[in-house]
């Protein structure tokens, strides 16, 4: 082998290397942020990988929500219509927070199986349903549409 085949090889090979490193960086940093989502009959199931950031989404169950006086802790109870989760959460609510009302939480599980919130989304008209919650609610078969009768299921602009 001539010395400029080998100088050739040697940065083939050093290229080879540091695109490998570099898609495996990329691998981690994407696998570290990911964000899957959950319904809470999956949730109850155990699909939920431990230790792990996700959204849960569903309707906040009438009744359900409990404040705790002097703070900003929260608890409710989310469904898709066949099981239910607990979540958790510390902060301000979403103005379009409420009872009845399809919202999506990140978080992750704690000791108990109930989910530590760190955010709360409800970003949506009224009439609007994520379109992952209205996925989940068609699978669980129990509610027809959450959507008021008469209007789209559609993304509100700015969602």
């Amino acid at each position: 082998m001539n010395p400029k085949q080998r100088n050739r090889l040697i940065l083939i090979t050093v290229i080879v290397v540091c695109v490998g490193i570099a898609v495996t960086l990329a691998g981690i940093a994407l696998k570290e942020n990911i964000n899957l989502f959950y319904n809470p009959t999956q949730i109850a199931a155990g699909e939920v990988p431990k230790d792990a950031s996700f959204r849960v989404g569903g309707l906040v169950v009438e009744g359900s929500v409990r404040r705790n006086p002097g703070d900003l802790k929260v608890t409710f109870e989310l469904t898709d219509g066949a099981e239910q989760v607990t979540v958790h959460y510390e902060g301000i609510l979403p103005d379009l927070f409420r009872e009845g009302q399809g919202i999506i939480a990140q978080g992750r599980m704690n000791a108990e199986g109930h989910v530590n919130a760190s955010e709360v989304l409800a970003k949506h008209d009224e009439t609007y349903m994520p379109p992952e919650v209205q996925d989940a609610l068609d699978k669980a078969g129990n509610i027809e549409d959450a959507a008021a009768p008469g209007t789209s299921s559609k993304p509100a602009k700015g969602y």
